[in-house]
C-alpha cells in the first residue's frame, strides 16, 4: 500500500517532500543552538566567569569548511548540466574537506586541554590542593613558589630541566591508595615536601612530619592532590599561563586583576564572601564551549557519512539528471552546518 502510493508521486512532489524534511530537521538545530547559545548568555549574569583566545586551529576549520562548501556548489552546479565524470571528484574534495574541518577541530580541541581548558575541570580556581595551603615544595636550599600562576625559583619561573623532575617528583604521590605511599625514589635529594612549613620525612616507607607522626589518611589525600596539580604545572588557575594575558576572569561584566595570589575587583581584593564563591564557581563558560562546538562537530561527523555516500554513488554512475535530489539535499545541509559553525564562532568570539 505504502509503495503504491510512493509510486504515484511525481517526482517534483517526492523532492519537494524530501527539502521540506531537510527544512524541520535545520529549524530543530537552530532551536536546539538557539537555546544553548541564550543559556550562555544568561549564566554569565552575576557570576565568575573565564574568557581565553580560541586556538588557530578553530580558525583554520572555518576555512577549510567554507572551500568546502565552495567545492560543493561546483560540483551540483557540473551535476545540474550532466557532467557527472567531472562533478564525483569535486564531491570527493567536498568529503576530504569536511574531514580536515574534523581534523582541525580535534587540533583546537588538544591546544585547549593543554591549555587548562578543560571540560572536565570543575572549578575555575584550585580549591583541593593548593600550592601552599599545606603543602609546598624545597628545591635544594630554595623554596618554590607559586607567582603569577606560575612555578618560581628565586623569584624566576622554572627552567625546563627543574619544571620536569619537580612534576616526575610530584607524580610519585598521585599514587597513594588506602593510606599507602608507594616506594619514593632519590626523596630529599632534590625536592622534600613541606607540612604546614615543617619538612616531611621519609623512614622506612612512611612520610613522617617532625613530631615523628605519619601523616593522616586526610593529610595524604590533600598531598595527592596537591600532587596532581604541581605534576600538571596548574598553579591557582586550572587555566595556564598569566591571568590578563593567557586568559581573564570577569565578575558581573568587570574584568579581575590578579596580584600576590590574590583576585581584585575594581582595585580591591574581594570580601570573603566573593573569595569564596571564585573558589566555589564551576568554569561554566569552558563547559558550554566544548558542549556547543562539540554538539556541532556531532552533526558534522553524521553528515560526513551521508557525504561519503554520495562519493560513492557518484563514482558508480548512480546519478542522472533525473536523480539529482539527494545532492541537492545534501548540499542544503552542508551548507547549513557551515553557515551554523560561522555563526557559533563569532557568538563565542564576541560574546566568550
Amino acid at each position: 500500500m505504502q509503495e503504491n502510493y510512493e509510486n504515484e508521486l511525481t517526482p517534483e512532489v517526492k523532492d519537494k517532500m524530501k527539502k521540506n524534511l531537510i527544512y524541520v530537521v535545520i529549524f530543530s538545530i537552530i532551536m536546539l543552538f538557539a537555546g544553548f547559545t541564550s543559556a550562555y548568555i544568561v549564566s554569565m549574569g552575576d557570576s565568575f566567569w573565564l574568557k581565553f583566545p580560541f586556538p588557530t586551529a578553530f580558525y583554520i576549520s572555518t576555512i577549510v569548511i567554507f572551500f568546502s562548501s565552495i567545492f560543493y556548489i561546483i560540483g551540483l552546479n557540473l551535476a545540474k548540466k550532466g557532467k557527472f565524470d567531472k562533478s564525483k571528484w569535486w564531491f570527493l574534495l567536498t568529503f576530504f574537506f569536511g574531514v580536515g574541518f574534523v581534523f582541525f577541530q580535534f587540533k583546537a580541541y588538544n591546544k585547549l586541554v593543554e591549555s587548562g581548558f578543560n571540560p572536565v575541570n570543575s572549578h575555575i580556581m584550585v580549591v583541593e590542593g593548593r600550592y601552599g595551603q599545606y603543602f609546598e615544595l624545597k628545591y635544594k636550599n630554595d623554596f618554590i613558589e607559586l607567582d603569577d600562576n606560575d612555578y618560581t625559583l628565586k623569584g624566576k619561573p622554572l627552567n625546563s630541566e627543574v619544571r620536569s623532575e619537580m612534576q616526575s617528583f610530584a607524580s610519585q604521590f598521585t599514587k597513594i591508595h588506602d593510606s599507602t605511599v608507594p616506594q619514593l625514589k632519590n626523596y630529599g635529594k632534590s625536592f622534600t615536601i613541606y607540612y604546614k612549613e615543617e619538612p616531611v620525612s621519609y623512614i622506612q616507607g612512611k612520610l613522617r612530619k617532625t613530631n615523628g607522626e605519619t601523616l593522616t589518611m586526610v593529610e595524604l589525600d590533600r598531598l595527592m592532590n596537591f600532587s596532581y596539580h604541581v605534576r600538571d604545572g596548574r598553579g591557582d588557575f586550572f587555566a595556564k599561563g598569566k591571568m590578563g594575558k593567557d586568559f581573564k576572569l570577569y565578575f558581573r561584566g568587570e574584568e579581575l586583576q590578579y596580584e600576590n595570589r590574590e583576585l581584585l575587583y575594581n582595585g580591591q581584593e574581594l570580601d570573603p564572601y566573593l573569595r569564596s564563591k571564585a573558589l566555589e564557581t564551576s568554569d561554566q563558560a569552558t563547559t558550554f564551549l566544548w558542549i556547543i562546538t562539540a554538539l556541532h562537530l556531532l552533526h558534522i561527523l553524521v553528515t560526513l557519512i551521508f557525504m561519503l555516500r554520495i562519493s560513492i554513488r557518484s563514482f558508480t554512475g548512480k546519478y542522472n539528471l533525473n536523480n539529482v535530489i539527494d545532492l541537492k539535499v545534501g548540499g542544503i545541509f552542508w551548507h547549513f552546518l557551515g553557515l551554523l559553525w560561522l555563526y557559533l564562532l563569532l557568538f563565542l568570539l564576541f560574546i566568550h
